[in-house]
This record gives C-alpha cells, structure tokens and sequence, in this order.
C-alpha cells in the first residue's frame, strides 16, 4: 500500500490524501450519533494542537519552498511571497465580512439560531478551500521540481489538515443538532463542510504543476490562508476555556511536533 502511494501520480496522491482528510470531517461529524455534546476542554486542545501544526506547516511547508523556489526562478522573492502571503489573508477577511452582512439581511423568526448554523457550516467550508489548496500546492511542487518540496513533508501537510478537520466536523454537527436539526442532518452538513478539499486539492496541483511561475505565489497564498484560519479561528476556539496555559501547550505542541516531522524526512 505504501508502495503504492509513493508510485502514483500525483494526482492520484492529491486525491487520496485529501479524501482522507474528508473522511476524518465526516469521522468527527459522526460524533453526533453518540454525544450530545463533547468535552470542551478536548475539543479546545485539539483545536490549539491542529493551530501549532497548520503554523508550523505554513512555513516549514509551504513559506520556506515559496521563497526558495522564488530565488531559483529569478523573482523577488520577498515581494512575491509577501503579496501571496497577504492576498490569501485578504480573501478570506473579505469572505467572512461578506457572509456576515449577507446574513445581516436575512429575515427568519430564528435568526439568531440560522446565523449560528449557516456561519458554521459556511467558514468551516471556507476554511477548507485554502486547507485543500494548500495540500494541492504542496504535492505539486513536488511534481514540479521545487527543491525544498517532499512527499514526507506534503503528506504530514495532509495529516495535519486532517488531525484539525475532527473538531471541525463535530463543531458543526453537535451545534445543528442543538438547533433541533435530526441527528442524520447534522452529520451530512458536518460531513459535506469538508468536501470541498479534495477539489481543491486537485485544483491546486494542477495549476502549481502546469504553471510554474505561479508556485511560489500559490505557496504563500495558501499559508496566508491557513494562518489567518489558526489566528482567527483555532487560537481564539482554543482559548475559550479556563485552562489557557494549557492550550497555549497544545499550540506549541502542535508546532514543534510538525516543524520536528517536516525537517526530519525533507
């Protein structure tokens, strides 16, 4: 199986890391057939080590190989890479102020209740595009020759998507259940929030694999996305406990065991 793996196309490496990831959203959407709720605590920590390992995987993965490959192609590398950087922040700022006032407008007897459900499900679905790109864009480089680009570091890319993709199909099963939705509801928009990243994914690869130029800004757009993502999500979810000091742990936990994995097999 193995074999397997490190002998498929690349597209084919794309396609399954990121249905792996799909499968632990719907793997953590599923938790609604069996809790009404889940600790909080667990899920804050999961929450805060999945933030130190999309952190860690945005430089070590993703930033480092932008600004190397930028060099070897004769760019400005900082400016390149700062403008991905930003751009991919941007977007994602400008999507969730837009989907705020869309909701503004909206009229229903519950509309408390229908912001709550309709935020989750759409940011947890926003937030997976970048993750699936991201995961995209770093098992293309591969194939396109970047010299910092490996299958090791790509693939613990995906596993970390994957490891905070669990909280996230539960953050938004367990609140839609509470709003009265049926268990088997709850868990299919749980699940579908994580569709999208196999799209992605494939989307990613293809344009990082066909046009070379654009690899480093693709890079440091992705980890600009990922790490608005962790500030403005992950951390703040993470800290939402009495048991700060703790989560701050598991973040740093999350860095070190990503930055220790991606160094260790580039």
């Amino acid at each position: 199986m193995i074999n397997f793996y490190i002998n498929a196309n690349v597209y084919i490496q794309v396609l399954l890391a990121t249905l792996m990831t799909w499968g632990i959203t719907a793997l953590g959407a599923a938790i609604v057939f069996f809790f009404k709720k889940v600790n909080g605590v667990v899920l804050d920590a999961m929450m805060g080590l999945s933030a130190g390992v999309m952190i860690s995987a945005s430089f070590w993965s993703l930033l480092n190989p932008a600004i190397n490959t930028a060099n070897s192609l004769g760019m400005v590398s900082w400016l390149v890479v700062s403008l991905g950087f930003l751009i991919g922040c941007i977007i994602l700022i400008f999507s969730d102020i837009m989907f705020g006032r869309f909701l503004s407008k909206k009229k229903s007897p519950n509309i408390k209740g229908l912001k709550r459900s309709l935020m989750l499900i759409f940011s947890i679905t926003l937030h997976n595009i970048p993750e699936g790109l991201a995961i995209g864009v770093a098992f293309g480089s591969i194939a396109s020759g970047a010299k910092e680009a490996t299958l090791a570091a790509a693939f613990m890319l995906a596993v970390g998507v994957g490891i905070q993709n669990f909280p996230e199909g539960t953050a938004v099963s367990l609140p839609l259940r509470r709003e009265n939705m049926s268990r088997l509801k709850s868990f299919i928009y749980g699940m579908l929030s994580g569709i999208v990243e196999p799209i992605a994914g494939i989307i990613g690869c293809f344009l990082v694999i066909y046009v070379e130029n654009i690899l480093p800004f693709f890079l440091s757009f992705a980890a600009g996305a990922m790490i608005y993502v962790a500030v403005s999500e992950l951390i703040p979810e993470s800290q939402s406990n009495k048991h700060k000091n703790l989560m701050s742990f598991f973040t740093m936990l999350g860095f070190v065991i990503m930055m220790m994995l991606d160094v260790a097999f580039s």
